[in-house]
């Protein structure tokens, strides 16, 4: 059993309670045999990640003092490597959730278990992660050329962890860079070492372009004058970045802990990347400290120097420095930080151009992965993830870009077909005719191009060819081939509800709260509800998201829509019980699916089983103590056997007495108060 400290409460409950007690072992979700993006992606998440986050201090601490420190629907209900382990469930399903359908709101998901996960707290970071949506959705149309980063970065992540997991070249490279032994055998070492990397690895793929929104402004002044037809260069009027200090400045309390670190102090985090990359790339590109921290220092001050480009991967790797450093401690930064950071910084075009010099005719050699295992994986995937990203950019729009892609990373390889929209068979016809038009004419001058097909479909492959001359992929060797398909946008489930991406997280906090306050909404305030979001666990806090999500779909079924912006519409101010019981089965259905895929299994042994004296001792009566054996046990009286059909879970809430449906109907004349008051969002009927 992958999921360890489920299993040691298994065998707990087993002896207590007898061999059908929970939790189970949770189901996979991928084939052994599969060596596609999604099987592997999970399978790491699954079988590598054994322990992910445990704290052996807490569960030497719980036997001790005979009490529990885990927190799932409240504190203290169930052992704290259990919440770990569940926490690593949610990531898995999560993550699998967004391969099947790309969309943002699922890609959100992601970011929240990480934060959640590795930084021990969403609220703090919400900011960081969301603004960057928001500012890609809605200022990017103003841009000649723009592609999605959201998304993007999470696929990024997945492809991060399917080489990890298939490739044993840079398997192999990680643990001997990070000093883990290398022989898959010791099974501690091998899932230590897989945890380490999805923690730094996450870090690194998950934030590498949230610097994208000081990039945009640039982008869009320049843009005005390419609509008029003007050239970027030189008498252009573009942006440059001044007192960058106010994000570079190291305090005393940094330069101290970086002076022990490394044994030299540093001002701004521009001279700590300066050294940690001179560490791991100068001896073997030849050059120096000085070198790298002028061109760093210049990235945001003097962008004609760069061609006139601004560079997203300076600020992304400075605000994430921040985000770290309020969020863990500086305390708590390492080497592995540095390195996560430093290949952020690297990756856009920095070492391409400054270090590299991959477009010119003496380029150097492409970045290995014993250099700078992170940095060399990330430009790897950077490069790789060029499918299913929305274009936002006018030009980007009219480009044709690959819809979807399927990978076989077998035999330490990486085959990728990416699959065109065969609609377009019209512009892929028109641009094979003219590129052998081109060849029949003795290929003088340029050959035709077609982004990003011609890249791929054409005998010059600029596409495999500019990924070779940045990373070296002797172990990791590319077969790429162009085909068209039928795109399929079902699994977008994409509804007339809309609102600003930073409601998500406020509109589930309001749902987790309908419960509590029907008739004194007017009494609350916004950030007692959020406190007492966050007392929950991963778990239950992803439910209120999830849940949130789906309102578009419920509000569909009704003929109705929420939005953040005033409308021509009759506003809803309350649910009739005619729409509540279209919606209700609809609520329930996604309840109890979202309870089987995490685990959980029917019955009410909690409600009725003799309680052990150890299990009651921990709570202040028995109706606790039975809530918490609940959680322990992973068990509900409403949850289906097995698989259930839609039609089987519609039959059971309708045979459920009327104090049970209204769980899943009441409070949502509640929400619309909540969310009204603290989200800025209305209701219209159409």
């Amino acid at each position: 059993m992958a999921y360890t400290a489920l299993k040691a409460v298994k065998e707990r409950n087993q002896r207590f309670f007898g061999e059908n007690a929970g939790p189970i072992e949770p189901e996979k979700y991928y084939r052994a045999d599969d060596y596609g993006l999604k099987s592997l992606a999970l399978r790491f998440i699954h079988e590598r990640c054994e322990e992910l986050c445990f704290d052996t201090a807490k569960s030497t601490a719980e036997k001790a003092n005979g009490r529990f420190y885990g927190t799932s629907l409240l504190p203290n209900q169930i052992p704290y490597n259990m919440q770990m382990d569940i926490n690593r469930l949610c990531l898995e399903r999560e993550l699998e959730k967004f391969i099947n359908s790309g969309v943002t709101e699922d890609a959100y998901n992601i970011y929240y278990c990480y934060l959640e996960m590795f930084f021990g707290h969403y609220g703090k970071s919400k900011k960081m992660v969301e603004l960057l949506s928001e500012f890609e959705s809605n200022a990017s149309s103003l841009l000649m050329k723009h592609r999605d980063h959201y998304s993007h970065s999470v696929y990024v992540f997945a492809l991060g962890l399917a080489i990890y997991q298939s490739n044993e070249n840079y398997r192999r490279t990680f643990k001997k860079f990070y000093g883990f032994d290398q022989e898959e055998a010791n099974r501690k070492a091998d899932n230590a070492a897989a945890c380490c990397f999805l923690q730094y690895w996450g870090l690194t793929s998950l934030f590498h372009d949230i610097g994208y929104p000081f990039e945009l402004p640039f982008e869009q002044v320049l843009s005005y004058y390419e609509v008029a037809g003007s050239q970027r260069g030189k008498g252009s009027m573009y942006l440059a970045y001044h007192d960058v200090e106010a994000i570079t400045a190291l305090d005393e309390k940094a330069q101290n802990h970086f002076a022990k670190l490394y044994g030299h102090f540093f001002q701004t985090t521009e001279q700590l990347f300066a050294y940690g990359i001179a560490e791991r790339l100068a001896e073997k590109y030849e050059f120096t400290q000085e070198y790298i921290l002028e061109k760093i220092s210049d990235k945001p001050r003097r962008p004609e120097s760069f061609g006139y480009y601004m560079d997203h991967a300076y600020f992304s790797a400075a605000r994430l420095y921040r985000e770290i450093e309020n969020s863990v401690g500086i305390e708590n930064i390492n080497e592995k930080h540095l390195d996560a950071l430093t290949a952020i910084l690297l990756h856009n075009s920095l070492y391409k151009f400054a270090i590299a010099f991959y477009k010119s005719d003496n380029h150097r050699q492409p970045l290995t992965m014993e250099t700078h295992p992170l940095a060399y994986l990330l430009m790897l995937c950077d490069e790789l993830q060029c499918w299913d990203r929305t274009a936002y950019g006018r030009n980007s729009r009219t480009e044709l870009h690959p819809m979807s892609v399927e990978f076989d990373f077998r035999n330490n390889a990486i085959n990728a077909s990416y699959y065109y929209d065969s609609q377009e068979q019209e512009k892929i016809a028109a641009f094979e005719a003219e590129y052998h038009k081109w060849e029949a004419c003795g290929e003088q001058g340029r050959a035709p191009r077609l982004k990003a097909y011609s890249d791929m479909a054409e005998k010059e492959q600029r596409f495999t060819t500019d990924i070779e001359k940045i990373v070296d992929t002797a172990n990791i060797p590319l077969n790429i081939k162009a085909d068209t398909r039928e795109v399929d946008y079902k699994s977008k489930h994409t509804y007339l509800s809309a609102s600003n991406f930073l409601h998500l997280y406020d509109f589930a906090v309001a749902l987790n709260a309908r419960y509590s306050y029907q008739g004194k909404e007017s009494e609350i305030e916004e950030k007692m509800l959020e406190k007492q979001f966050e007392q929950l666990s991963l778990e239950y806090q992803l439910s209120n998201i999830n849940q949130a999500k789906n309102f578009s779909k419920y509000l569909n079924a009704i003929n109705c829509f929420y939005t953040d912006r005033p409308v021509d519409y009759e506003m809803v101010l309350s649910f009739s019980n005619q729409q509540m019981a279209v919606f209700a089965p609809m609520e329930h259905t996604r309840w109890m699916n979202e309870h089987l895929s995490m685990g959980w299994i029917g019955g009410n042994l909690y409600e009725t089983v003799e309680l052990p004296s150890e299990l009651v001792s921990q709570y202040k009566n028995e109706t606790e103590a039975r809530q918490a054996l609940r959680e322990q046990l992973r068990m509900h009286k409403l949850v289906l056997a097995g698989k259930p059909t839609a039609e089987e879970i519609y039959a059971h809430y309708k045979a459920l007495d009327d104090k049970e449906k209204e769980k899943d109907y009441e409070p949502f004349n509640s929400m619309l108060k909540l969310i009204k008051k603290f989200d800025g969002l209305r209701i219209y009927k159409l």
